[in-house]
């Protein structure tokens, strides 16, 4: 590796800046592309922006494998309720083998569902309360252990009906086994949805990468600190560390969720670089209700929505545009939203591809519980998201 002031020298920057913030950038992008591949990004920044993409699009396909994302998590409210209502189903099919009217195919349902309901929900809590321990089992292990506890939670459930004396003799056999099959179906339905959080993140991850690495917001913010390094060389050396950070939260594995407080810092470092290009035209307005700063989140989700903010409000016009940034606690839940005028129309409409991202990794994060609304009233663009606190 080179040194600071050899680094220096070999891009042409002042020697004021061997300590900065700047060079860090140079030393990684060296590090990750080679020298000769980063000399390339002043005349052909195309071909090493593929490059660097196609690259990083293979490490973090790599890395979406081993994220820690557990299977057991069985503690939101829709993954209880789709399994209550689940073993409900079979069990009103089964009762309907052994009655001949509805009065009595009510009667003994209820019963049933006496047994049946507590046993489902014993085997959600425990599988919700393990799921720690449970992740670091191979996937074998993750569905002997699962399949066990469906297994005992069978045996709970008829214990509990022949403790009411509903059958006589008890059927402790098939009782296992019902219990078995049935957490076996739930334990498919749980890593399936695991699966699909995996690629989700990465894709974010790919995303905001790409967004970064695109040759005119990276040039864009080097042009505007190279113009502040000798006026106000602290504010530029800000702006640098800002952009190592965007770079750092893009590149690193973040695990499955992060707080509101960490996606505002991370937002908050991005308007600031923002601030610098457009001066006046950003005008930013921030309502964070203190309570709600523990609330989790996938990670990247807000700072992509601030930057479409910029990038379809203020960007397009010439007078500028405001941005706000709230969030506020309404009961168990958090409200969210981020809203923009665009004095210059809705313009062309994209792919909506990071809107549809972080619809998805809400979804699979918080279930039911969260929800995401886009909605253009006038020239006011609003994102709104709903999260348990």
């Amino acid at each position: 590796m080179l040194s600071a002031q050899a680094l220096a020298r070999q891009h042409g920057l002042p020697h004021s800046w061997c300590n900065s913030s700047f060079l860090g950038i140079i030393e990684v992008m060296e590090t990750r592309f080679g020298s000769s591949q980063l000399d390339t990004l002043s005349t052909q920044p195309h071909m090493l922006k593929r490059k660097a993409l196609g690259d990083t699009a293979a490490q973090l396909n790599a890395s979406s494998k081993t994220t820690s994302v557990y299977v057991f998590d069985a503690c939101h409210v829709g993954v209880i309720l789709r399994a209550v209502l689940a073993v409900q189903g079979l069990i009103a099919v089964g009762v309907m083998f052994v009655t001949s009217d509805a009065l009595t195919w009510i009667r003994q349902l209820a019963v049933v569902t006496g047994g049946a309901l507590p046993a489902t929900l014993l085997w959600l809590v425990v599988a919700c309360a393990l799921k720690r321990p449970l992740h670091h089992l191979p996937i074998y292990g993750q569905w002997t252990a699962g399949m066990a506890l469906g297994a005992l939670a069978g045996l709970y459930g008829c214990g509990m009906l022949a403790f009411v004396g509903f059958v006589q003799p008890a059927p402790w056999l098939a009782s296992a086994i019902a219990g078995l099959l049935m957490a076996a179906a739930l334990v498919a339905v749980l890593q399936w949805r695991a699966e699909k959080r995996r690629p989700a993140s990465a894709a974010a991850r790919l995303t905001e990468l790409q967004s970064r690495i695109r040759p005119h917001f990276l040039f864009n913010t080097l042009n505007s600190a190279i113009a502040l390094v000798r006026a106000e060389p602290a504010r530029a050396e800000q702006m640098l560390e800002d952009l190592s950070e965007l770079f750092r939260s893009a590149l690193e594995e973040q695990g499955d969720a992060t707080t509101l407080r960490e996606e505002i810092a991370l937002a908050q470092r991005y308007l600031a670089i923002e601030e610098v290009r457009f001066g006046s035209r950003l005008r930013i307005t921030w309502a964070i209700d203190p309570s709600t700063l523990q609330a989790k989140l996938p990670p990247l989700l807000l700072q992509p929505l601030v930057e479409n903010a910029v990038k379809h409000g203020v960007e397009p016009s010439a007078k500028g545009a405001d941005v706000k940034v709230s969030a506020e606690r309404r009961g168990s839940s958090v409200v969210i939203k981020i809203t923009n005028t665009a004095p210059a129309g809705q313009g062309q409409a994209g792919h909506g591809l990071a809107l549809k991202n972080v619809q998805e990794r809400l979804r699979l994060l918080h279930d039911v519980q969260a929800s995401f609304r886009c909605t253009w009233e006038g020239s006011i663009y609003q994102v709104r998201m709903e999260v348990p606190a």
